[in-house]
């Protein structure tokens, strides 16, 4: 079926045409017009009736469909600076390993002998490694730091070079280390090494939504983490033999985040969400934070977690 363009009246009338209650329309245009009503729209769902029925909820109004909107931007904003700093220290780690190892000039720590020797990843060790010359050749130019190794020095050090690969290159980059430097790497996080390459990548494809401006809060991951035993502590009911929260939901990112941020920096975020959700539950009235916690993975006693020993 053809979309077609829409006025901001034509776009009010849509909503109440479905049951969603305008209290002020003036209101409801001015934020259509800044907020795009797509964008917008895409967070009714926890407000409609059924996925068959998709009509509003009785009662169900366009500030409280706003808060979420709202809700969700604020959330966005908490989990991607924190992101930042777990992809800041891996990047600092990775590349302290590998200079330490293997030298800081490119024809040095870039050479394929320093990674893994398994031969079902050779072809990936070439396109990895050819990435990251394609980073140095296309944006070292465009980085005060990176221009001033190449001009004075004529090499780019890992450690500096790490500021302009993307957080997807380097955990790939890890995924082709060697044995011996995976796990002096994962042992500073004391995870198994397979546990953090899954981190890694589940980390990497939530910054990316962060940062284009995604639906966070229900966002299901391609990849589940591993049972472990924040999931018992917190007790987290069990449904066909598999917790029903944290595995593949907003919770089990947290959860990772958990293992990756230090102890401060973690209670802070944690104390930044528990503040967002209080807000947004002043603000809804047709549904129940209940659920919206559930459609995010958390359990009612996710605030918890923040007390919880990483260290065993």
């Amino acid at each position: 079926m053809k979309k077609e363009f829409k006025t901001l009246n034509e776009q009010i009338e849509i909503l109440k045409g479905k049951g969603l209650i305008i209290n002020d329309p003036e209101y409801a245009k001015l934020v259509l017009f800044r907020e795009n009503y797509f964008f917008l729209n895409g967070y009714r769902h926890l407000f409609m009736r059924s996925s068959v029925d998709r009509r509003y909820i009785n009662g169900a109004t366009f500030e409280e469909l706003y808060s979420l909107f709202l809700f969700d931007r604020t959330f966005r904003n908490i989990i991607f600076k924190n992101i930042l700093i777990i992809e800041n220290n891996i990047k600092s780690i990775i590349s302290y390993q590998l200079s330490l190892k293997y030298g800081y000039r490119e024809k040095e720590y870039l050479t394929p002998k320093n990674f893994t020797t398994n031969k079902e990843k050779t072809k990936q060790v070439a396109d990895i490694l050819k990435k990251m010359k394609r980073q140095i050749n296309v944006n070292a130019p465009q980085h005060s730091a990176t221009m001033h190794y190449v001009n004075n020095y004529g090499y780019i050090p890992l450690w500096v070079l790490v500021k302009v690969l993307s957080f997807g290159i380097v955990g790939e980059l890890y995924s082709i280390l060697k044995k011996e430097d995976q796990l002096a790497i994962s042992e500073i996080y004391q995870l198994d090494v397979d546990v953090l390459a899954n981190y890694l990548t589940i980390l990497s494809n939530y910054r990316n939504l962060c940062a284009h401006e995604d639906i966070v809060f229900s966002n299901k991951t391609q990849r589940k983490i591993e049972d472990n035993k924040f999931h018992k502590i917190l007790n987290i009911p069990i449904m066909d033999d598999e917790y029903i929260y944290g595995k593949d939901d907003l919770f089990a990112l947290i959860i990772i985040m958990k293992q990756m941020l230090v102890k401060e920096e973690f209670s802070n975020m944690m104390e930044e969400i528990r503040h967002n959700l209080e807000n947004l539950k002043m603000n809804l009235h047709s549904i129940k934070l209940d659920k919206v916690l559930d459609k995010m993975g958390f359990p009612d006693n996710y605030y918890e977690l923040k007390n919880i020993e990483v260290r065993k």
